[in-house]
């Protein structure tokens, strides 16, 4: 397994939801969770053994762990509606990583997911499927629009564990839409859930992930 250049999240690492399904897709048929122990380290080679993801030199990059059958379903939009909210997206303005592939505003070849907040504490985006669709296209755009409902100005959120039921790709060129909410905070840590609905309303996949704060100030050391 190798986490492309061009799939980053934060500088020097990969975007968290395309990561983990690269490695899902490794760890074979049936549900899973990865928890992220570390920024998935870019061009270069990883290797799961009983569940552990490994780097050249032995560090546990993620852990690959069986898990029911995620039904976190977050209520669909209109398009119309999920492009007006993604004209109001905070990250176009102040982005902790706006080089992120999935909804960094600086990346013109990403996939441009703004996740701007519903009145109702949602978020929602609308999402042009890519030329080429894999599975990870898709945890990585059920990634950003769960963590774009908790994240606040200088309050930066990085993926720590995400689990995603993908019933259905979508096809290239189709216009999606993507719609995330927070469910709990505890802490630094927000359990988020998210959703995302094919052209004609139907829900392709959902995922449910707990998001982690950076420290920040003096928490920082």
């Amino acid at each position: 397994m190798r986490i492309e250049s061009r799939y980053n999240g934060p500088p020097g690492s990969g975007n968290g939801g395309w990561s983990a399904g690269i490695l899902a897709a490794e760890a074979g048929p049936g549900p899973v969770e990865v928890t992220l122990r570390r920024p998935p380290p870019l061009e270069t080679p990883l290797a799961l053994v009983d569940g552990e993801v490994r780097d050249p030199t032995g560090l546990v990059v993620a852990e690959i762990r069986p898990t029911p059958p995620v039904d976190a379903v977050v209520p669909p939009v209109d398009r119309a509606t999920a492009v007006d909210a993604a004209a109001r997206y905070p990250g176009l303005v102040d982005h902790p990583f706006p080089g992120c592939y999935v909804c960094g505003p600086q990346r013109a070849d990403g996939l441009r997911i703004f996740p701007g907040r519903l009145p109702d504490g949602r978020t929602a985006a609308p999402f042009r499927a890519p030329e080429q669709v894999t599975g990870a296209t898709v945890w990585a755009a059920l990634d950003c629009p769960g963590g774009w409902s908790v994240i606040a100005p200088g309050r930066p959120y990085v993926l720590g564990r995400i689990a995603a039921r993908v019933d259905a790709l979508p096809e290239p060129g189709d216009e999606c839409v993507v719609t995330g909410v927070t469910v709990a905070v505890e802490g630094r840590k927000a359990l988020v859930h998210s959703s995302l609905y094919g052209p004609d309303g139907g829900l392709l996949a959902c995922a449910r992930a707990t998001w982690i704060a950076l420290p920040t100030g003096p928490d920082r050391a």
